[in-house]
């Protein structure tokens, strides 16, 4: 009898114990998100308005049930280890995942709610994309929409695989797009960015062969807007002095605009204020612009996919000289 009651006892002991086991859960995804980005417990638990000793012991539950260490303290705060950044990337899926899933579930006719990731090329888009995002907030309020600009192609392929984008804006499509639609919106001419004062802007138009010993203002190596720099400096057998590398259009512009050195950004790129000193090229350069969506695709993406169908997409007589 003993020894049944003892086996009775431990059974329920394990049972017990397997009841009362916390399992990862989503909302402790979205806390170790948050860590990752602002760098500290306690901002990320301002950040979600949490207590900062509650957020602490989920981070911690979260590292014991899966057994690994996800972040490293350092002078500059929290940063996630090797292990921790391979999980934050799968981690971002699934919160993702879960909150289109959401919203979803709750659109109805005439509303929507819920969340809508949108990554962007870097430079493509720039006039155009935030006003179709304007317009569908005006007419979805409770939409939350959440856009990204990524100058890195590999990049964006990976999360565009990985399922974490609602709708990417993107010059090329991605490999194994079998799982989205792309949808050509039109073609987004370069424009060549002049400092004030150049001879070459007296030209409506400047033929690349012209800005032979010029300085460049350029981009990060392994962004998409260099790719394609470096293939038009070659194809016109110019050999570029690079005077600065940058990570966003606009810095680009107004250095160039300063005359530190000449740059070639799309159209729209062009910030207001700036258009004087701007000029097409010949030969042309352009790229097409695609977006691409998951296949069923809901409401929202379909949404801005229509928005973005009624922007215009720059050609060169978009710039002009000043009179």
């Amino acid at each position: 009898m003993t020894r049944t009651v003892t086996a009775i006892t431990m059974g329920w002991a394990a049972v017990h114990r397997r009841r009362t086991r916390k399992k990862m859960s989503l909302r402790q995804y979205e806390y170790a998100l948050a860590v990752a980005e602002q760098g500290s417990v306690t901002a990320a638990a301002e950040l979600l308005r949490i207590a900062q000793p509650s957020m602490s012991q989920q981070i911690r539950a979260l590292e014991r049930e899966l057994g690994v260490t996800l972040f490293a303290r350092t002078p500059t705060g929290l940063v996630p280890t090797v292990v921790g950044r391979a999980f934050l990337r799968e981690a971002q899926v699934a919160v993702s995942a879960s909150r289109r899933a959401r919203a979803t579930a709750r659109a109805g006719a005439d509303e929507l709610a819920g969340e809508l990731v949108v990554m962007a090329q870097m430079g493509l888009g720039t006039r155009q994309l935030p006003r179709a995002l304007s317009a569908l907030r005006r007419r979805f309020p409770r939409l939350e929409v959440t856009v990204f600009e990524e100058p890195n192609p590999a990049e964006l392929e990976r999360l565009g695989r990985q399922g974490a984008l609602d709708v990417v804006l993107r010059a090329a499509p991605c490999e194994g797009e079998g799982a989205v639609d792309v949808h050509h919106m039109g073609d987004e001419e370069f424009v060549v960015v002049l400092g004030a004062g150049h001879r070459l802007l007296a030209a409506d138009r400047v033929e690349l062969r012209e800005l032979a010993g010029e300085p460049w203002v350029r981009f990060d190596r392994d962004s998409a807007l260099d790719g394609l720099l470096r293939d038009v400096l070659r194809d016109n057998e110019l050999t570029p002095a690079t005077v600065a590398r940058v990570s966003q259009t606009a810095t680009a512009v107004r250095w160039a605009a300063d005359g530190l050195g000449v740059t070639l950004v799309p159209a729209s790129a062009v910030p207001p204020g700036c258009e004087h000193l701007a000029r097409p090229v010949f030969p042309v350069v352009s790229q097409p612009v695609l977006v691409a969506l998951r296949r069923g695709a809901g409401p929202a993406e379909t949404a801005l996919l229509e928005l973005l169908r009624q922007e215009t997409w720059h050609k060169s007589d978009y710039f002009s000289p000043a009179p």
